[in-house]
């Protein structure tokens, strides 16, 4: 049976110039899997790119998984942080100009270093900590089942769970999409026109 791998960092920085160095290593392990893919990354090369030793990388990281876990919990945290920080704003919106909204945020927090969120996408073995589910995608969830349920009225659909969750799929897949495959649509006004008219048409047609 193979060894089971180490995804969880040795130990966290504490004082600013371990936190430097830290930093050092993400931004070069990004640089690396961008540039040669996660099966070809290593942390030889990672701890080569960053301009330091192969210990310092060791001391933070165990493995290339606990790195590109690193990676993946900091990535998903600034998306998060950009669509999050806004919701209190689209909550007060008609519900046309909040679908369009939540869209634009979906879509800017998609748009945060898309050549590294294409390689978490596609390569990254979803094993271990990598598997977790993501609490972003949860509270945002329940934030949009509250939004419908204060707008029923106007609603053609009557389970607003499975609203929410086909909704945000939805959108989250169109996002995906876009990043992966057709990356210049992120700043197309069209692709947001047509996003928004296709969720509003399922809410409320």
């Amino acid at each position: 049976m193979a060894p089971k791998l180490r995804t969880v960092p040795r130990k966290r920085p504490v004082q600013d110039r371990s936190r430097a160095t830290v930093d050092a290593i993400l931004a070069a392990a990004a640089q690396v899997l961008v540039k040669d893919g996660f099966d070809r990354t290593s942390t030889n090369r990672v701890a080569e790119v960053a301009g330091v030793s192969i210990g310092s990388v060791y001391q933070y990281f165990p493995s290339k998984e606990a790195l590109v876990g690193a990676l993946v919990e900091r990535h998903n945290e600034a998306m998060r942080a950009a669509v999050l920080a806004e919701l209190q704003r689209v909550q007060v919106l008609p519900l046309e100009a909040a679908v369009r909204a939540v869209i634009e945020l979906i879509v800017r927090a998609h748009a945060i270093e898309p050549a590294l969120h294409r390689v978490l996408m596609e390569q990254v073995p979803r094993t271990g900590r990598l598997a977790r589910v993501d609490q972003f995608a949860v509270e945002l969830h329940a934030v949009i089942v509250r939004y419908l349920d204060a707008h029923r009225a106007r609603l053609r659909v009557q389970d607003l769970d499975l609203a929410a969750f086909l909704a945000a799929s939805a959108v989250e897949a169109m996002a995906h999409g876009a990043v992966i495959y057709q990356p210049h649509r992120l700043d197309d006004p069209a692709f947001l026109d047509e996003a928004t008219a296709m969720v509003v048409r399922y809410l409320i047609a």
